[in-house]
């Protein structure tokens, strides 16, 4: 049993801590802090979205305001429609990338961006302090269903100039795992539209997750055996709400999702827009490597979407994101989406002519080495992070997210988690080796 609520929104286990009273308390909330207009709503695959929705619907209805339901979308989806409308924020029905017994809430703003650090304070403010009124007896309001939502998504994906200048596919087999979400139509149909065949492995739209949901390694083994018997050019796997993209190279071999965002951003600088690019601190500097190639600077950010987001707007990126497979590109809305990655890293392929491992080979190689450790207070945190920052006095240090320490071709981040009572440390170094023995410097130091 958990509850959490962060930058990233709001997730909880089933039953016994996602109530229908909480649902609606936070709906209400929602719809008392933000401005007038109507409000989008979107749910990902899972069953129990079904039930949550009718409840945020109502409650936004009693509450006065105009819905436009989407059904089940991804994330990005629901971001899109609403940066590029006159809503007055959104409500993504999802868990990310959590196994099948949680759902949650994510909160955007009029941008079609999650809240940030102060935002998300009122709102919980409001919701403390119930200081809110659910009941609104003048006016109750309607719903608009917009049944093309994907439709719309597809076609700005397909107008952006990276995308339209590269050549079709020439029905190249594509294999895709959308555990059976919120992917499970929209990401065939964009690679259909692309001119890739495809073979659905897990895309049935049940929300029943045929494996942990988290689009990594070890949960991808029946993607890779199925791009290998199929002899197919890639997989495809997203999580399910649809912001994180994988994939699978010819051989049947996770490419790593921390290359998912340095090949977009390879794209990018390729084929588009050349400009300055902001990651979050725990991404490979693969992605410093390849802007760094055409002349522009990569700015680091704090974990956490909006943070990356909030900076992207600061320094006007041209494009930006996290290593777990998250592509921002504001070309096309200010949100990790997946639908926009595959977009920008099959054109590369395509207008390089390449395949995807010989695109992987053509970047810088590190190793990335992440451990986690127990933390039991902040305080106990506060008094880590200066002795890492006094013991590594020979790096370049920034203490905006945690320690991060950074020497010409390596680099190690320590901070404490948004959502867990654990300390992350993660390193990445030109060897293994060299990584680990960051790890291990910093962890001799806490164990001291």
């Amino acid at each position: 049993m958990a509850f959490i609520r962060s930058i990233s929104g709001l997730r909880a286990t089933l039953t016994d801590d996602l109530t229908p009273l909480v649902v609606a308390e936070y709906a209400a909330a929602f719809a008392a802090v933000l401005p007038p207009g109507p409000i989008v709503v979107g749910r990902d695959g899972r069953p129990s979205g079904q039930w949550i929705q009718d409840i945020v619907v109502g409650t936004l209805r009693v509450a006065g305001r105009n819905v436009r339901l989407l059904g089940m979308a991804t994330t990005p989806t629901i971001q899109l429609l609403t940066e590029h409308s006159d809503a007055a924020g959104a409500i993504a029905i999802t868990a990310s990338h959590n196994p099948a017994e949680w759902n949650g809430m994510k909160f955007l703003d009029v941008n079609g961006v999650f809240l940030d650090a102060d935002a998300n304070k009122e709102l919980w403010k409001v919701v403390d302090a119930q200081a809110h009124t659910i009941a609104n007896d003048a006016r109750q309001g309607e719903v608009e269903l917009i049944s093309d939502a994907a439709e719309q998504h597809i076609a700005r994906v397909l107008a952006l100039d990276v995308v339209r200048s590269a050549p079709m596919a020439r029905g190249e087999l594509v294999v895709v795992d959308a555990v059976n979400s919120s992917g499970s139509f929209i990401v065939p149909q964009l690679l259909l539209e692309l001119g890739y065949t495809v073979h659905k492995l897990f895309a049935d739209g049940s929300g029943i997750f045929p494996h942990v949901p988290e689009p990594t390694a070890e949960n991808l083994t029946q993607l890779g055996d199925a791009v290998r018997a199929k002899n197919a050019a890639f997989g495809v796997a997203v999580d399910p709400d649809g912001d994180r993209l994988v994939l699978i190279d010819e051989t049947g071999s996770p490419i790593g999702e921390e290359r998912t965002i340095a090949l977009a951003t390879q794209a990018v600088m390729a084929l588009g827009n050349r400009g300055d690019v902001v990651v979050n601190y725990s991404t490979t500097r693969v992605v410093d490597d390849v802007v760094t190639a055409h002349g522009y600077v990569t700015h680091r950010a704090s974990v956490g979407e909006i943070n990356v987001v909030r900076k992207m707007q600061h320094v006007n990126a041209v494009i930006g994101g996290e290593g777990s497979g998250g592509v921002i590109y504001p070309a096309c809305h200010s949100g990790r989406d997946s639908i926009v990655g595959i977009g920008l890293i099959t054109s590369l392929l395509r207008h390089q002519k390449v395949s995807l491992s010989q695109a992987c080979a053509s970047l810088p190689v590190y190793a990335m080495v992440k451990t986690k450790k127990s933390l039991s207070s902040a305080s106990n945190f506060s008094a880590i992070r200066d002795l890492v920052v006094d013991s590594l006095s020979d790096a370049t240090i920034s203490t905006e997210d945690g320690v991060y320490a950074a020497w010409p071709d390596r680099w190690v981040h320590v901070r404490a988690s948004n959502t867990e009572p654990i300390l992350r440390i993660i390193a990445e170094a030109p060897t293994a080796e060299e990584a680990h023995e960051l790890v291990n410097r910093i962890s001799s130091m806490i164990h001291g």
